[in-house]
């Protein structure tokens, strides 16, 4: 049977999510990384707005948005019940797709909108930063004791917004919130879905994610 083709960029946190929700849900797919600056005609072929990740079913069908791609995942296969909390889950990631990855790109390339101040955009930011801040106050996870969608939604962002300036925000105020990126950093998972990968190419053998020997932790 032919796997789904998943197009792929490794520090994108849209993809990262999607490759989170393959991983927990132990589905297999074959990864095709790519170079945003040079992308595949089949990908473009596949989903002509040009943006990862793209997820190629092997019936042809195509799911284009990150989300719907953790979705189609966890739906077929979610061994730690990651989707028992879908609605509260699916409002977060709307705040943080809405609200806060604005910001973050912002403030991450503030050079490229000069009319405020860098840390204009970083205190925006916060505003996110401080309802999670709240949350995890309370519980190590968005989904209680344990992660469900939403702490797989959100973590590569929050990871981006750290890595922007990780003195700043590994030293800020949001002491739950680094717990809770932390224990991402840390875990299986993280470095399941971020080898290094070179750029796909038609005639390269199939890199199969995640490899065929693996399990949830």
């Amino acid at each position: 049977m032919t796997s789904p083709v998943l197009y792929s960029f490794r520090r994108c946190p849209y993809a990262m999510r999607a490759r989170l929700a393959l991983y927990y849900a132990q589905s297999q797919v074959e990864l095709r990384e790519i170079v945003l600056k040079n992308k595949p005609q089949a990908m473009l072929q596949a989903s002509p707005k040009g943006t990862v990740p793209v997820l190629v079913l092997a019936s042809g069908q195509v799911v284009d948005e990150s989300v719907d791609i953790m979705l189609w995942a966890l739906e077929a296969s979610d061994p730690l019940a990651l989707l028992r909390n879908r609605a509260q889950a699916l409002a977060w990631v709307q705040r943080n797709d809405d609200e806060f990855k604005p910001w973050l790109d912002r403030y991450k390339y503030f050079d490229r909108h000069p009319e405020a101040p860098q840390t204009d955009y970083r205190q925006k930011a916060e505003v996110t930063l401080q309802a999670l801040e709240s949350v995890l106050q309370q519980q190590a996870y968005l989904g209680g004791t344990s992660p469900d969608l939403a702490d797989l939604a959100l973590w590569p962002f929050v990871r981006q917004f750290a890595g922007v300036d990780p003195q700043w925000f590994w030293s800020s105020q949001y002491s739950a919130l680094r717990d809770w990126l932390q224990a991402f950093l840390d875990s299986a998972a993280f470095k399941v879905i971020m080898p290094k990968f070179k750029a796909w190419q038609e005639a390269d053998e199939l890199i199969i994610f995640p490899e065929p020997v693996f399990g949830p932790k």
